[in-house]
């Protein structure tokens, strides 16, 4: 069934020009400076077509729950999900919306100063300015009411997320909200899932913790089950305005 992503305008950018790009099962919502869709959509058909023609070879990157090795000769995006995904300890499809979203975004960025590219809560952003990112977690009472302040001179950056109890993505695990932050979206995506598969009540939130300070490349976590949160690294908290 068809989930509303109300979400996608808790990222604060309405300086900026928002438009939509949809190829397939990829959906992304995109903010820059002008209305790059155009440019956005060939850049989405490009790596989608990259991503399926070496999986046509290679099935076992689209199923495979643990990392697997690659060609030397594989295209940059699976190289990077498969690094990603050997880092946090998961599957590489773990990966694909942040590296889409961050391959689509690093791209535009020589178009744009600033870009802000979504893909099903994963986020690929490069800004010029503070931006305060609403945090979505479900049910959990912090939804709406908490934001994540991100400073310029910390992007490019990935902030990705996820849940046990929103959306359709994978998870073993209950967390209402894990989200990742990292300078590469891809590891952010495969960190916040690997995650997010350790928590199934607030007793495993301490756990999640060290085990993402085990994840190299990483530079801060958030972890929430119902009112419990639990924070490590370069993270700063603002409240969203009502």
């Amino acid at each position: 069934m068809y989930q509303p992503r109300t979400y996608r305008h808790w990222v604060k950018g309405k300086d900026l020009v928002a438009f939509n790009v949809t190829v397939k099962e990829t959906d992304l919502y995109i903010r820059a400076r002008t209305d790059l869709k155009s440019q956005a959509q060939k850049l989405v058909v490009k790596y989608r077509r990259m991503l399926e023609e070496y999986i046509e070879g290679h099935p076992s990157f689209l199923t495979s729950l643990e990392p697997v090795a690659v060609d030397d000769d594989a295209p940059p995006l699976v190289t990077g999900m498969a690094e990603a995904a050997r880092k946090a300890g998961v599957g590489p499809m773990a990966a694909v919306a942040g590296a889409i979203a961050e391959a689509v975004g690093s791209e535009l960025a020589a178009l744009s100063p600033e870009v802000i590219v979504e893909n099903g809560g994963d986020i690929y952003l490069k800004s010029l300015k503070q931006r305060l990112i609403g945090i979505y977690a479900g049910k959990s009472p912090l939804t709406g009411r908490v934001g994540l302040e991100i400073e310029a001179k910390d992007t490019p950056l990935g902030v990705c997320t996820s849940s046990g109890t929103v959306g359709h993505s994978l998870s073993y695990g209950q967390a209402d909200a894990v989200i990742a932050l990292s300078p590469s979206t891809a590891l952010a995506d495969a960190a916040a899932t690997a995650i997010g598969n350790r928590i199934h009540q607030p007793e495993d939130i301490a756990g999640g913790i060290e085990f993402a300070r085990s994840i190299g490349g990483l530079k801060g976590i958030i972890i929430i089950l119902g009112e419990q949160v639990g924070v490590w690294g370069e993270v700063k908290l603002g409240e969203m305005a009502v």
